[in-house]
């Protein structure tokens, strides 16, 4: 069991030894990507600043350019504290709250870069849109008041049908046939009053149809140059300028439709042919003519004044039709136009978001691999990991340590003793002197034999 449980440490700390190898080869140039990321995040920050200055001096772009320095060590900086500090703590308090410290850190780069960088990734794009959607605006604008415009116009039709019920009525009254006086008496005068009325309004809103297609054709012609405009080629600011120049035009010409509408018109001639009735002498001969004549008016004007009712239940319904909606063209910046529509531009912004958060997913790679190495090597575990610098120290005392132990102990007071006889030299042999051993007459000394 026991044997067990040592190779099963020793694969952990292989393990943990083997995730550290791989750490420390990627913080070798994990600096440099966050440096570069940084970098790269100022630049499209500068960008983004510069399309909200209005003013192209030499301070402006020193303002830009310092906000964007800013934005970049800041972003350095903080993934820095998070990239050593979130992975090395081990409580859970710690890492919530580094956690928390992290998520708050990064609204704030989003707050101060992210959308300045979709600005300038997406800006010109969102101004274009802006643009289009208020053509579209404009041009249901245009739509609806042409449409009311030419509503109102048909009620032409409506005054013909009445007129011509009069012109009938007329003739029938030259003929004897309403009074049963033939002649152009005070009942044919009547009827031609307001004969002439109904015509007087015809005429009218005939000619109104003229400047209606004419002014609707113009504004067709606007938008056309509006779009060009749009998707033209050219400086984005002068584009803008001559595109509101346009929508002031244009402006102009729905307002014109709006006026052109004969719907009201056509409402007060109604209460007019109704209210406004000259009554003319009775011209019969005798009594019971003139009560003949005078009883056909009364009928008459019965009938004049349900005519006039008839022509303003029309014209109420036209002027019951929704108005045109108020198109009103807002120049909006870059910077602005890409948060009203973030929503077409969703690649611009996670693509701006990423570069700055995209460390956040290294801050949990390193946790996990922190993780790992601690499971590796368990609870019980020395660190063993040393500097160059730690290493020089370490064999610095130990040779301290060495040149101590050779150090000889101090002599220890003892009772003199007469020293000991020397031992009489042994003799040393000739290399003349005759033996028998081969070493002596070879002159080699004598050596022992391990």
């Amino acid at each position: 069991m026991t044997d067990h449980a040592t190779r099963s440490d020793r694969a952990g700390d292989r393990y943990a030894r083997e995730l550290e190898r791989h750490l420390d080869w990627l913080d070798s140039f994990t600096s440099t990507a966050l440096g570069v990321l940084a970098a790269a995040s100022g630049i499209y920050t500068y960008l983004g600043v510069r399309t909200l200055l209005d003013d192209p001096g030499i301070w402006t772009t020193f303002a830009a350019l310092a906000y964007s320095i800013a934005v970049s060590v800041g972003i350095f900086v903080f993934w820095s504290y998070m990239l050593r500090l979130l992975p090395a703590v081990r409580s859970a308090a710690s890492r919530v709250g580094l956690f928390l410290a992290m998520v708050l850190g990064c609204v704030a780069i989003v707050a101060m870069s992210s959308w300045l960088n979709a600005a300038a990734l997406a800006g010109g794009a969102a101004v274009e849109t802006h643009m289009a959607t208020t053509i579209q605006h404009y041009q249901a604008s245009l739509e609806r008041a042409h449409s009311n415009a030419v509503a109102g116009q048909s009620l032409s039709r409506d005054v013909a049908r009445v007129r011509q019920s009069f012109d009938d009525l007329s003739e029938l009254e030259a003929g004897g046939t309403l009074s049963g006086f033939s002649g152009r008496g005070a009942v044919f005068r009547v009827l031609s009053q307001k004969r002439a009325e109904l015509e007087a309004l015809e005429v009218q809103l005939n000619e109104v149809e003229g400047p209606i297609e004419a002014t609707f054709a113009q504004g067709n012609n606007i938008l056309s140059q509006m779009r060009g405009t749009t998707v033209g080629p050219g400086v984005l600011s002068d584009r803008t300028v001559q595109f509101s120049e346009d929508a002031v035009v244009l402006s102009g010409l729905i307002t014109q439709l709006r006026q052109l509408n004969p719907a009201p018109l056509v409402s007060r001639a109604a209460n007019d042919l109704s209210e406004a009735v000259v009554l003319p002498e009775l011209d019969g001969s005798s009594p019971e003519v003139q009560l003949g004549q005078s009883n056909t008016i009364t009928s008459v004007l019965t009938l004049v004044e349900q005519r006039a009712n008839t022509l303003s239940t029309a014209a109420a319904e036209v002027e019951a039709l929704p108005p045109p909606d108020e198109a009103v063209y807002a120049p909006m910046s870059a910077a602005d136009a890409v948060i009203v529509y973030a929503g077409n531009f969703i690649p611009a912004w996670a693509g701006a978001i990423s570069i700055d958060l995209l460390p956040a997913v290294l801050v949990f790679i390193i946790m996990v691999i922190q993780s790992a190495i601690r499971s590796g090597r368990g609870v019980h575990h020395s660190d063993d990991r040393m500097t160059v610098g730690e290493l020089r120290a370490a064999l610095a005392a130990a040779e301290v340590l060495r040149e101590y132990d050779d150090e000889p102990a101090p002599m220890r007071p003892t009772h003199a003793q007469p020293p000991a006889e020397a031992a009489p030299p042994r003799p040393v042999p000739l290399r003349s002197e005759v033996t028998d051993d081969p070493r002596a007459a070879s002159g080699k000394p004598d050596v022992m034999e391990r």
